[in-house]
């Protein structure tokens, strides 16, 4: 037996109040989960709430999403807020990795507690997206999202406490004046490719995106410190270099199917020669080469040094990096020698 309701398509409109309140009385101050979309653009958001009404009527009002068009409610006698918070979390990964829609979501606040009877509701959220693949909203099953690098790389993830240390360490930089170029070091695997991404989306992000409403203390501080960057740089013009061709055209991919972001953002340091940045991040800062065993680039990093005023002998692409930047993050693994 089936034990949540996914609605009917609504029309997001001044009506929706009405068909609201006259099809769904019993779940207006009840824990659940709505979806609002564009068919036409692929553009979609999802929330979660206890308000339905008010919180439907507050996006009416929101110049990014006023100009979704549908909205379908996900219902259940079984949720909480705990529930909704975690189907919310989910939706919003599996729906962004999926591909079909770009969401306005902010990726911060993205909720990864643990809660009493958390996998059962992770089984009613395999359901629930069964019946989003049916209704047409969603398209791959599980198992292949997890596997793909859209989910992989996805910037809608929740960090580790490492990971929002080290999140926290970066917006300071971006508000320290002295502090020009910032090398970040971590090992292998410990996830400094997803926190690059991670900050790509959050820098990109308008305020009003993020669902402060559910923050819990980290997310709070963390809102603070990009509420304080963001007042100091209306606008970064960024870039992400990443040395390895193979793992630049993954990252692009990745950033080609984000809201606010572009995979004109994601270069080579040899594109470094042709645009000064606010900020560039480089992920794997290791991989950056001096005029040393680069067969068929020796050209290219020549005419770059010539191009940048550099002598081609003892500059490096880090030099690059920190000539064509105003501020400048670079991820380095820690090599034992």
């Amino acid at each position: 037996m089936k034990n949540f309701t996914i609605t009917e398509e609504y029309d997001f409109d001044h009506l929706i109040e009405t068909k609201i309140n006259n099809n769904h009385k019993d779940y207006l101050s009840w824990p659940i989960v709505y979806f609002l979309k564009d068919k036409k653009t692929k553009a979609a958001y999802i929330g979660e709430t206890t308000d339905v009404l008010t919180r439907i009527n507050t996006h009416l009002k929101s110049d990014e999403k006023k100009h979704l068009s549908s909205v379908n409610l996900i219902l259940s006698n079984l949720f909480h807020k705990s529930a909704t918070l975690d189907l919310e979390s989910n939706l919003i990964k599996y729906i962004s990795a999926d591909g079909q829609y770009t969401l306005q979501n902010g990726n911060l606040g993205i909720s990864n507690h643990q809660y009493h009877e958390k996998k059962v509701y992770w089984n009613l959220f395999k359901d629930i997206w069964d019946e989003l693949r049916q209704l047409g909203i969603s398209r791959h099953s599980l198992d292949f999202i997890n596997n793909s690098d859209l989910f992989k790389y996805s910037p809608y993830k929740s960090l580790s406490k490492e990971q929002i240390k080290g999140l926290k360490m970066i917006l300071n930089c971006l508000l320290d004046e002295n502090a020009k170029v910032s090398l970040i070091h971590g090992g292998a695997g410990t996830g400094k490719s997803i926190l690059a991404i991670f900050l790509f989306k959050l820098l990109k992000t308008n305020l009003e995106d993020f669902n402060y409403a559910d923050f819990d203390e980290d997310d709070d501080e963390l809102f603070l410190l990009l509420k304080r960057v963001k007042e100091k740089y209306t606008d970064l013009n960024m870039a992400l270099v990443i040395p390895m061709a193979s793992f630049r055209k993954t990252i692009s991919n990745v950033f080609k199917n984000v809201n606010g972001l572009s995979q004109k953002m994601v270069i080579g340091p040899s594109d470094l020669a042709q645009n000064k940045y606010d900020l560039i991040i480089v992920d794997e800062g290791h991989r950056l080469r001096r005029r040393v065993n680069l067969g068929s680039y020796f050209g290219t990093f020549d005419r770059n040094c010539e191009k940048l005023g550099l002598n081609k002998f003892t500059a490096s692409e880090l030099d690059w990096v920190i000539l064509q930047s105003n501020k400048s993050i670079i991820f380095m693994i820690n090599i034992n020698l």
